[in-house]
């Protein structure tokens, strides 16, 4: 039977981390959350966010730049197969998923071809075979059936953090830790930079009182399938998880 709940937080984990797996900043601060549990000996409860149904009311025509429904689309298959997999085989499996996702998209060069591939059969096919998990979960790519526990996980993440946020959500010391989106961040650091970074997030995030600390320009995420990694990378303006002037409506009005 498809739960339709998500499982309550387990205290034997020391960082909740919500996930969808074609959020660029999602996948750098995954990496940087791994590198500071290999050196803690913390352990990760990779959860789910899905942001094509936190977004399901709104209209991808006019509210979102023109790749976005498509991307988002192929992160919620993807979740369905994660959301089958931890039913069967439990939680512990899913840090391999996430890596082998991320490393069979991101980690590809720009021109590779891999976006029109993304979340395929054939794609995902191979994303399981590389984390050692059985192929026939292939099939719960279009199982709608998961979507009522996606949405609800997801509806789990917003309601720790409010609703005006965007992808990542970690959950520190949980059940009863802080919640943050965040922290979004465009390159990894060294091994040492991540544990220092670590430190200063969870010192903010013990204080009671701290809300956010925001700027909405970001550098171009430094990733291989987006131009790879650069000493003066691109600072771009953000809003309402997009860059600004990537709207239909935005062109329209600078062509206008």
């Amino acid at each position: 039977m498809t739960p339709t709940a998500p499982p309550a937080s387990d205290a034997g984990y020391d960082i909740e981390f919500f996930w969808d797996p074609v959020c660029p900043f999602a996948w750098i601060t995954s990496r940087w959350v791994n590198q500071v549990a290999a050196q803690r000996e913390y352990r990760v409860d990779w959860r789910f966010i899905s942001l094509r149904l936190v977004n399901k009311d709104k209209d991808y025509a006019t509210e979102f730049p023109p790749e976005y429904e498509f991307g988002h689309t192929a992160g919620l298959r993807m979740l369905r197969v994660a959301a089958a997999i931890r039913d069967e085989l439990g939680r512990d499996v899913l840090g391999g998923l996430v890596t082998a996702y991320g490393r069979s998209y991101w980690d590809l060069p720009r021109g590779s071809g891999m976006r029109d591939r993304l979340s395929t059969p054939e794609h995902v096919a191979e994303v399981l075979a590389a984390a050692g998990l059985p192929g026939r979960f292939v099939e719960s790519l279009d199982d709608d059936r998961w979507d009522d526990l996606l949405d609800a996980e997801s509806q789990l993440a917003l309601s720790r953090t409010g609703r005006d946020v965007g992808t990542p959500i970690i959950t520190f010391d949980p059940p009863d830790g802080m919640s943050f989106f965040g922290p979004v961040i465009s390159r990894l650091p060294s091994d040492e930079e991540a544990v220092e970074l670590w430190d200063a997030v969870t010192r903010l995030v013990a204080f009671p009182g701290f809300a956010e600390l925001k700027r909405s320009m970001r550098e171009v995420p430094q990733l291989n399938i987006l131009g790879g990694i650069s000493d003066a990378p691109v600072q771009e303006d953000w809003q309402g998880g997009h860059r600004r002037g990537h709207l239909a409506a935005d062109r329209a009005s600078q062509d206008a």
